[in-house]
């Protein structure tokens, strides 16, 4: 839910009930009239689609991107140095043979400079992508939540 952003999350979820309220009230005001059956579900599909590339283009949050490979990566690792990408590199066996396993958490706006790095460096890696909900760049322990003052709380959600 938009990275943890609840208040927005919140706002947009009232707004997109609202909007369908009207939407079926429209239709059934106009029951005899199929061209409504046919409307409502093409502009929630085009709503959706809509929101999909909205979505891709304000590219916000983190995601993991988890590399493998039976390459050699020390290309793709000074790349990764160079571009200031943290990541975590493991040596591991699988049905093949030896392999190595990346694991870089970055914000997705950067995720293209990430793969076309890759791409240049070891073009038949197999890469997978994901969202992360949260991620501590400090490598210390997250504080807890439960403990904070209300004006925090507060604040953290004025941000938002």
């Amino acid at each position: 839910m938009l990275g943890g952003r609840r208040m927005t999350a919140t706002l947009l979820g009232f707004f997109e009930a609202f909007i369908w309220l009207m939407a079926i009230r429209q239709i059934f005001a106009h029951l005899d009239n199929w061209m409504s059956y046919i409307a409502y579900p093409a502009g929630f599909a085009g709503g959706i689609f809509v929101g999909m590339i909205i979505e891709e283009r304000i590219a916000y949050g983190k995601v993991v991107v988890r590399i493998i490979t039976r390459k050699d990566t020390v290309e793709f690792l000074s790349f990764l140095k160079l571009e200031k990408i943290r990541y975590t590199r493991l040596e591991a066996y699988g049905p093949d043979g030896d392999e190595n396993v990346i694991f870089c958490v970055l914000d997705r706006e950067r995720i293209d400079v990430l793969i076309n790095g890759l791409k240049k460096s070891v073009p038949t890696a197999f890469y997978t992508i994901e969202g992360v909900k949260a991620a501590k760049e400090s490598g210390g322990l997250p504080e807890p939540t439960a403990g904070l003052s209300f004006i925090s709380r507060l604040r953290s959600v004025i941000r938002s």
